[in-house]
């Protein structure tokens, strides 16, 4: 069991329709030395990519993205879910679905922060669906960009998520995978990785 599986087990709580409340350390509250760490793993997984640019989705990747990027020294750029008075000029813009809130959104990234050179690794704190990592690399791909690899912390490996961007060819890496949770008895099984 590596760093952030021990960390689910002991302070994840699974809920009730394939929730994992991770809000104490990862989510809400965060544990930056936790974070310190994926991102020096996510350093090590794509170590042998040129990456020059860090994509997150508002609000919950921020932070973990931010570490990864001070690991691989290059800015992070968020994908806004609404547009502001601060935005202006032209923007990327991708449909996003949200499993934990069941709406969907906008996301937006300014133009002026994404070109064709550059070299992206994607970073999210999660992966059910894949809704949120399709609508970021569907932003990459009309900035004429690369995706150079998928970060996530937790991968919902018995959701299509994680499958679906596989399929596609794109190389992710999900710290912990899980393939089931039970809300009745709070136990997590996480799939094994090399």
């Amino acid at each position: 069991m590596n760093f952030l599986e021990e960390r689910i087990v002991k302070d994840g709580i699974v809920k009730e329709g394939n929730i994992l409340k991770v809000d104490s350390f990862l989510n809400h509250q965060m544990d930056v030395t936790l974070f310190q760490q994926m991102g020096e793993e996510f350093k090590r997984r794509f170590a042998d990519k040129e990456i020059n640019k860090i994509l997150t989705i508002e609000a919950s990747g921020i932070g973990i993205a931010c570490i990864v990027a001070s690991c691989f020294h290059v800015p992070v750029v968020f994908a806004k879910k609404s547009k502001s008075v601060n935005i202006d000029g032209a923007v990327y813009v991708a449909e996003v679905e949200s499993f934990t809130h069941k709406c969907k959104n906008q996301v937006i990234v300014s133009k002026k922060f994404l070109h064709p050179e550059d070299k992206v690794l994607i970073i999210d704190d999660f992966l059910a669906n894949g809704c949120a990592l399709q609508g970021l690399i569907s932003i990459v791909a009309q900035a004429g960009a690369t995706v150079e690899g998928i970060g996530i912390a937790v991968e919902k490996g018995f959701q299509q998520g994680g499958r679906i961007i596989r399929n596609l060819g794109y190389p992710l890496e999900s710290l912990a995978i899980v393939d089931s949770m039970d809300a009745s008895t709070g136990t997590i099984v996480f799939r094994e990785q090399n």
